[in-house]
């Protein structure tokens, strides 16, 4: 059964550090493109960052580039999205997805994703 399970998330004051995971199975994350979206209250979902399959190659959002880092590791078949300097506007729940390819920061379509993750950034 193909499953994506989020965690890491929780409270953090402004200026702190949170480290998001996102376990894969049923499939091998590695051979897919893999995203981390949010969605804030009365907002749209926003793609975070995406990871192409085979070498990686990255990219994020101006909102967050520079204070994000998206990641994987192969053996623990697991992705990651290590949050630095995180702002009240980085308030959301964030949802991981994999799929054929990255489109921007998002993903081309189909593809599965996670339950997600709250992560509330207040002092």
């Amino acid at each position: 059964q193909v499953q994506l399970v989020e965690s890491g998330g929780g409270l953090v004051q402004p200026g702190g550090s949170l480290r998001l995971s996102c376990a894969a199975s049923g499939f091998t994350l590695n051979y897919y493109a893999a995203a981390w979206f949010r969605q804030a209250p009365g907002k749209d979902r926003e793609g975070v960052s995406c990871v192409s399959s085979g070498a990686g190659r990255t990219v994020y959002a101006d909102s967050v580039k520079g204070r994000f880092t998206i990641s994987r590791d192969s053996v623990k078949n697991t992705m990651y999205l290590q949050m630095n300097s995180l702002k009240s506007e980085d308030t959301a729940v964030y949802y991981c997805a994999a799929s054929r390819a990255c489109v921007g920061v998002g993903l081309s379509s189909g593809g599965w994703r996670g339950q997600g993750t709250q992560v509330t950034v207040s002092s």
